[in-house]
């Protein structure tokens, strides 16, 4: 037996509004069919499940890690299309790069950085992103 795919994730969230927004605008689907509780923003066919004020501040709630609170977790996504194109994008829906381009260890090829992929990432803490760009391996 092993891992075969990744599911979802899930986090909580305080301002829905404001975060399916920006994913929106970056081009996710937005899903609402556990609305008003859970909303979802779907890529490919990949998930993530933002959990509403009234989910995640329940007692009764216990599928999540009891320290789970807005702001705690970062994503990373690969853009299939130039740096430029993101930068653009980025500045369109006016998100402020906090850094970037640096270099990232990232899990595609294994856990390798690759030479082909353009990473961002999204601090879910400010709906904010950062940009990322792999670098190229370093020859011994």
């Amino acid at each position: 037996m092993s891992v075969k795919a990744f599911d979802h994730a899930a986090i909580p969230v305080n301002d829905m509004t404001a975060m399916l927004s920006f994913y929106e605008k970056l081009g996710f689907r937005v899903s609402e069919d556990y609305a008003p509780i859970v909303y979802s923003v779907c890529f490919g066919d990949n998930r993530i499940n933002f959990h509403a004020p009234k989910l995640w501040q329940s007692e009764e709630f216990t599928l999540r890690g009891p320290a789970a609170r807005p702001g705690c977790g970062d994503f990373c996504f690969v853009w299939d299309d130039s740096a430029a194109a993101l930068a653009t994008l980025i500045d369109d829906i006016k998100v402020p790069v906090i850094t970037g381009p640096v270099e990232r260890q990232g899990g595609r090829a294994g856990g390798l950085r690759s030479t082909r992929a353009l990473i961002f990432v999204i601090r879910t803490a400010i709906c904010s992103s950062s940009l990322s760009i792999p670098m190229p391996e370093r020859v011994p």
